[in-house]
């Protein structure tokens, strides 16, 4: 850190860092002549969006960068420069000074092993533990993350834990040898916004118990706004601007943080007037799994993931469907379109649902219409854009000619603002951004009226979300379409519609025009969401965080 700072010396000082890729057609430079420095006890973060270097400048510093990638430049930790260092210097450094938590823990912890041998590992790697030291000193570890019933926990499968609880126990490894630096990669953008928010403040508090260093990566804003000291902004695998969080949140210099700053969904759509004919509804809906009780135990269990819930959606409207992981959101969406076995009245315009054939009845199928969280695993990789977007005429108009098609295609590939040249490459060569558009034009290429939408924007980076945001309210002002939409992030939800439902446990517990609902909440639960989501804290509602599997 520069002299002066309240946080001391630097402890990890980077200066002219370049990252490139060797690539089939040449080279790819991800990271261009970056500068910078974190001190003991400071949290930097590092925002920007999906390609702009952020993960790439300390994947550099860690040692991780992939096979056909490279580091030029200088990274200092503590005056010992860590590029160019052999695998066996850098293992002394890396998983004991300096560590590292990602994104999504189940990828990165080892579904085979419990945890318990998991976090044992490093502790008897750096510090020569015997085991039955690990042991005890990986109990203590989860106490720390505050996982309930440490004793018991430490002998559980990655499985069998909730996401938040997977999250804490990366973070307990990462903690394990007592690090000068910690880098978080995104560490919470898979998570709901009260787990989000119980992990930023965990990290918070062991910040200031150990005196470590965070490294926070990040494209949302609103974490840095309340983590972070200092900000770095990357663009393009440039840093366009660094300075004292408050300075950059209040006084941005360069166009690129004001424009991310401004990435915010905004706007309010307003209620369609109650007079409006009911397009879509479910009386008393019942969603039940069966699942197995054990192993060899012949026994099942029943788990009512929608469990007694009306629904009513109007023409041209939105109805915001919010809740954690497990609330059943996604599932009432599904069974709303008969895609699982439901018990209950389902009324689509004049018919019941509930006593159609849905494999007979295709007019219906076209009419009733999904899109996915994720675009890329919703879109075939051996189809072109062209193929995947016409895919559904071949089935509900199959008397169109090719031609007729392709006029098709390109009339829908211009309605979600995409080039129609372009409909002839493959989903690998577009951003999550433009996949998602293509997810759209597939559905909108067969004109539906109601249009269920689980969590379309997720996965997208605030600026690439607003932009789908305004798409999606000027397709339904176009084909006064009528929207479930179903998201965890309030702030998409509250910009996109005009009711909302907020689920928890399988049933509803509060629901009504979206801005009553975010100006005065009623239920604890309902203000739990809204204060994670909006202000960055968590009320004591009651609820906890539980395991995924007891």
């Amino acid at each position: 850190m520069a002299a002066g700072s309240d946080h001391g010396e630097a402890v990890l000082s980077v200066k002219d860092l370049n990252v490139r890729f060797r690539v089939p057609d040449g080279e790819v430079h991800a990271v261009c002549g970056v500068d910078m420095h974190v001190a003991s006890g400071e949290t930097v973060a590092i925002v920007g969006e999906s390609g702009s270097g952020k993960s790439q400048s300390m994947m550099a510093a860690m040692g991780l960068l992939a096979a056909n990638g490279w580091a030029e430049g200088a990274i200092h930790y503590r005056g010992r420069n860590l590029v160019g260092l052999s695998t066996r210097k850098l293992n002394h450094i890396r998983g004991e000074k300096i560590t590292m938590i990602f994104q999504e823990p189940m990828t990165s912890l080892d579904p085979l092993y419990k945890v318990g041998r998991q976090l044992a590992e490093p502790l008897i790697h750096h510090s020569g533990m015997s085991r039955r030291q690990a042991r005890q000193r990986a109990v203590e570890l989860l106490d720390l993350v505050q996982i309930p019933e440490p004793g018991r926990r430490i002998d559980a499968y990655p499985h069998e834990l909730s996401g938040g609880q997977r999250q804490r126990v990366m973070i307990a490894m990462a903690l394990a040898n007592d690090p000068d630096i910690l880098i978080a990669d995104e560490p919470t953008t898979a998570l709901d916004v009260t787990i989000q928010a119980q992990i930023l403040e965990l990290l918070n508090e062991l910040k200031d118990r150990l005196g470590m260093a965070i490294i926070f990566i990040t494209h949302d804003l609103g974490i840095v706004r309340h983590m972070a000291d200092r900000v770095y902004v990357m663009r393009e695998g440039e840093v366009v601007e660094e300075g004292p969080m408050a300075r950059v949140f209040t006084d941005p210099q360069h166009d690129y943080t004001r424009m991310l700053l401004a990435a915010e969904p905004t706007g309010h759509k307003p209620p369609v007037p109650e007079t409006t004919p009911v397009l879509l509804s479910g009386e008393d809906l019942v969603v039940t799994f069966h699942t197995p009780g054990g192993f060899l135990s012949g026994e099942t269990h029943d788990l009512k993931a929608v469990d007694r819930v009306s629904v009513t959606l109007r023409r041209g409207q939105t109805l915001g469907v919010v809740g954690e992981s497990g609330s059943g959101k996604s599932t009432l969406g599904r069974a709303l379109l008969r895609l699982l076995p439901i018990e209950g009245g389902i009324h689509f315009e004049d018919q019941d649902l509930t006593e159609v054939d849905m494999r007979k009845a295709r007019h219906l199928r076209r009419e009733l219409q999904l899109v996915f969280q994720d675009p890329f695993g919703s879109l075939s990789p051996r189809m072109t854009v062209g193929q995947i977007v016409t895919e559904g005429l071949l089935v509900h108009e199959p008397q169109l000619s090719a031609a007729e098609r392709d006029r098709r295609a390109v009339e829908a590939l211009k309605e979600v603002q995409l080039d129609p040249a372009m409909r002839n490459r493959y989903p690998h060569e577009f951003s999550g951004g433009q996949r998602q558009r293509i997810a759209i034009a597939r559905t909108m290429i067969l004109k539906p009226k109601v249009v269920v939408l689980d969590e379309p924007t997720s996965a997208l980076d605030r600026s690439v979300q607003k932009e789908i945001v305004e798409l999606l309210r000027g397709l339904q002002r176009a084909h006064d379409l009528s929207y479930i939409f179903i998201s965890h992030d309030l702030a998409v939800v509250r910009a996109m519609a005009d009711e909302v439902m907020v689920m928890k446990d399988g049933r509803v517990v509060e629901q009504g025009p979206t801005e009553a609902i975010f100006a005065d909440p009623q239920e604890l639960y309902t203000k739990a969401l809204m204060a994670a989501a909006l202000e960055g804290v968590v009320l004591d509602t009651g609820v906890q965080e539980m395991p995924a599997q007891a």
